[in-house]
């Protein structure tokens, strides 16, 4: 369950202050804000919960991302003499990702005036940043700042979803996460990513021979959590009664053994939660047994 609600800024770089929606941080969790929203725990790692009212998601009024566009950031002195599959597989998944029907599985939810998510992902390819990244992702405002530090001012847009692949194994009990905040005055969405080679916490145990499974479980939690950031970009739009978002309430809980996307190719990816698929019995069981979860969009 996520804290909603309090804003602050920070100046960390000498050319920009940035906004950040954060929440306090918990008793016995050290310095520094915790991830605030979208958090995919680990296997095993996720709080429990208890349902009194309807799973479905609530509108809270917020907005919604009719279209996104991203751009990735790979941050990491590793990254730049990687020869792996992870930085053309992320460019891959992102190129393909848009009018797929995975992507399709947000497309119900709009916002107070009507506006609908819909399957418009655009891909603006990705950066490297070379220096040293945090071997811990509690701190929002760092992530916030490298977005600030690696999207020209004049690149940013309010509809910006900015991925940050860190290449630091996972110090947390969750495996990524996303949130909101602003650069120079422009409200973007980003996200964080451990490295999650080897890591059977964050492992969707993917059948595509193709792809390592360090690249699988990027994707896995990176459809997660793009997910999230379309239905719910800043922290206030749709979500249920536990502060559960779509992404949330179907985390390790897969419908197909892989998606195939518009460019052909083949991601294990988990479900999204849909009132409609609910409401109608025609999704499939969540880890409570609760039949909302699609990872197509044909409900």
């Amino acid at each position: 369950m996520k804290n909603r609600v309090a804003l602050m800024f920070v100046c960390l770089l000498p050319f920009a202050c940035i906004a950040l929606f954060a929440q306090d941080t918990k008793a016995g969790e050290g310095q520094g804000e915790r991830p605030v929203a979208g958090i995919h725990w680990a296997k095993g790692a996720a709080p429990a919960h208890s349902q009194t009212t309807s799973p479905n998601l609530i509108y809270h009024g917020g907005p919604i991302l009719p279209a996104a566009n991203v751009t990735a950031i790979f941050w990491g002195t590793s990254w730049a003499s990687y020869t792996g599959d992870k930085i053309s597989g992320m460019d891959l998944f992102y190129q393909g990702i848009g009018g797929s029907s995975y992507a399709v599985t947000c497309n119900e939810y709009t916002d107070s005036s009507q506006s609908q998510v819909t399957s418009a992902i655009s891909y603006h390819g990705h950066v490297i940043d070379s220096s040293q990244a945090p071997s811990n992702g509690n701190r929002t405002s760092r992530i916030l700042a490298e977005v600030c530090k690696m999207i020209p001012a004049g690149q940013l847009v309010s509809n910006g979803y900015y991925p940050v692949y860190v290449d630091s194994p996972r110090a947390s009990n969750y495996c990524a996460w996303h949130s909101a905040g602003s650069c120079n005055g422009v409200t973007v969405q980003f996200a964080f990513f451990y490295k999650l080679d080897g890591d059977p916490g964050c492992d969707p145990q993917s059948p595509v021979t193709t792809e390592s499974q360090g690249l699988a479980a990027l994707a896995n939690v990176s459809g997660h959590e793009l997910s999230e950031g379309r239905t719910d970009p800043r922290l206030n739009a749709w979500y249920d009664s536990n502060g559960s978002e779509n992404a949330d309430k179907c985390a390790w809980a897969f419908g197909t053994p892989y998606l195939t996307f518009l460019n052909g190719t083949q991601w294990k990816i988990q479900g999204n939660w849909s009132n409609n698929a609910y409401n109608t019995g025609s999704g499939y069981p969540n880890s409570n047994g609760q039949r909302g979860c699609i990872d197509v969009g044909n409900y």
